[in-house]
């Protein structure tokens, strides 16, 4: 709980009470490594925040698995529409290593969004900065080259690079495995 207490902290200012009452409406859970956390088709029931892990959002396009989302430590993920709107799930979620989550379900984030501004300024900020990764990676896709996109993912993700697969990076970077294969024997550190 103290990571999820920090990143709060981090973007706003919370009060001890306010604290009690993240902690009241978080539940921890241990995943084991290639746990499915969501599976298409399922709805989505949490928002979770990775304390601990790497977790892979994904989609089954045509037979082929996209991977959308690398998320790591201290980082919240979720099939958004799906979780406001309790709507079947395009997404599909898996733990890569073991994790430790702190998730709140639906009604209890609710109470949060009704227990005062605190919550709601925290959840907009958040959400502002996923869409700016977000907007940051539609915009690296279409500017950098296949081996600049790698080079900024280790970079920016070292403890990734190590942990996830060749395949599942590949597909987060838009290419084929091979081709990072390539890409990665031309790189000296």
């Amino acid at each position: 709980m103290k990571n999820l207490i920090k990143h709060i902290k981090s973007r706003i200012t919370i009060t001890k009470d306010e604290v009690n009452l993240i902690e009241k409406h978080f539940v921890y859970e241990d995943v084991s490594a290639q746990t499915n956390l969501l599976k298409a088709g399922g709805t989505e029931g949490y928002i979770n925040f990775l304390s601990t892990g790497i977790v892979k959002g994904y989609q089954n396009i045509d037979g082929k698995l996209i991977v959308q989302y690398l998320v790591s430590e201290n980082e919240f993920f979720t099939s958004l529409d799906s979780f406001m709107h309790q709507t079947p799930s395009v997404d599909n979620f898996e733990a890569i290593t073991n994790c430790k989550l702190l998730k709140i379900s639906k009604p209890d984030f609710d109470i949060l969004k009704q227990s005062g501004d605190f919550w709601t300024n925290y959840v907009e900020i958040v959400t502002n900065e996923h869409l700016n990764r977000k907007l940051e990676r539609a915009k690296d896709f279409q500017i950098l080259t296949a081996k600049e996109r790698y080079l900024k993912f280790i970079n920016n993700s070292p403890q990734m690079a190590l942990n996830v697969s060749i395949e599942n990076i590949a597909s987060f970077l838009g290419m084929e495995p091979q081709s990072l294969s390539r890409i990665r024997k031309q790189i000296t550190f």
